[in-house]
């Protein structure tokens, strides 16, 4: 899962300089390839060595708030068109990795949602009815079907197919490695440190005190983020997840479906080609609880009691087991956008639990927005 990369950028002056060398700058650098732009992609770590390598991968056009929910927010026809964007941008996320050949465990799945404390059988149905109006197809499962053909005993669950899964660091690699072919430049180990505009550039300052011009430059720095581009409307909120050995017992339905639950906090899961299940959840508020390591132990141990009291799963001692911090904003959608006071400089921040989902959407919106055509839906995601 190497990416080669520089220690020095090549020039000090770019067409696009892309921050960040995770899912989101990969993603946002296949989008620029091949437009005749100068690109360096940059990170203070080597490629795929961020917050990316603790993503589950669960990679799903549901977003954390119903659509039946959002709409109460945001408004009926805004929210449509956030789930219809989001269910657009995994089955191009399907097309990408299928037209590339990208070897990165890639898999169509179905998801469930299941009832649960904050959202029962009766939101359940709203939320059916409501989706089928912005034309998301969904089926609602009541009780007796859910456990007769899952063996999960729950009020209800929705049933549906625009989903996927994938091992994300082998994701992100290949998609680095494609833009290289296309003369994107990837330097490592140069931590930006700020960013200012001049007249007519953007210009970043390292760590080293070099300068580097661009005509844009896009923040892909997941939940990173230099002080000058935070935002209030982001909190950071620590979670935990674990993998199973593989070839683990489990059923045979497991291996077609992601699993969530409409809880808080809430359980999900999924499997892997080799047969390992990965298990998270156990959201904290805060950005410091998934350092706390005495925490690992603790939540790995209530995701298996979990796991084992909803399914049945046995497993036992987990392979492997990790933490991470992400961003959420209060109607769980994503900032996308420039940002404020700034010219020509992007950021793209708050993903939650939907982040290679609204990754690609961000890549989309920025990329067309730097290519001097305006993304249809480039208001639904603001930076407030």
């Amino acid at each position: 899962m190497s990416v080669a990369s520089r220690k020095r950028p090549s020039s000090t002056s770019f067409d696009v300089i892309i921050v960040g060398a995770g899912i989101s700058g990969a993603l946002m650098a296949h989008a620029l390839a091949g437009k005749a732009l100068r690109i360096l992609v940059v990170d203070r770590r080597q490629p795929v060595r961020g917050s990316t390598i603790a993503s589950t991968a669960m990679i799903q056009h549901e977003i954390d708030v119903p659509l039946h929910v959002l709409a109460k927010m945001v408004g009926e026809k805004k929210a449509q068109r956030v789930w219809q964007r989001s269910a657009r941008a995994v089955e191009e996320l399907v097309s990408l990795v299928r037209d590339l050949e990208l070897k990165c465990a890639f898999e169509r799945k179905h998801t469930l949602f299941l009832s649960g404390e904050e959202y029962g059988a009766r939101a359940l149905q709203m939320e059916v009815d409501v989706r089928a109006k912005a034309g998301i197809k969904a089926e609602l499962l009541d009780s007796f079907t859910l456990r007769e053909r899952y063996g999960l005993h729950r009020h209800a669950a929705i049933d549906s197919a625009i989903s996927a899964s994938a091992d994300p660091a082998q994701l992100t690699a290949a998609l680095l490695r494609n833009a290289k072919v296309h003369g994107i430049e990837i330097a490592a180990g140069i931590e930006i440190k700020d960013v200012r505009n001049t007249d007519e550039e953007v210009v970043v300052s390292t760590s080293e005190g070099e300068m580097i011009t661009a005509n844009h430059v896009v923040f892909c720095t997941g939940y990173e983020f230099l002080e000058s581009i935070a935002n209030k409307s982001q909190k950071l909120i620590s979670t935990w997840a674990l993998a199973s050995r593989p070839r683990l017992k489990r059923p045979e339905w497991l291996d077609r479906c992601l699993i969530w639950e409409g809880s808080d906090p809430y359980l999900y899961f999924r499997t892997t080609p080799d047969g390992r299940v990965i298990v998270g959840g156990e959201d904290e508020d805060g950005d410091g609880a998934y350092k706390d390591s005495s925490k690992v132990a603790k939540k790995a141990k209530i995701l298996v009691e979990k796991l084992g009291d909803l399914t049945g799963i046995s497993i036992g001692r987990p392979d492997f087991t990790w933490s991470a911090a992400f961003g959420v904003t209060p109607n769980g959608l994503p900032m996308i956008g420039n940002l404020p006071g700034m010219k020509n400089v992007f950021v793209t921040m708050g993903f939650g639990g939907n982040g290679i989902t609204f990754s690609k959407i961000a890549a989309d919106l920025i990329s067309s927005e730097i290519l001097g055509h305006r993304d249809a839906d480039w208001d639904l995601f603001p930076i407030h």
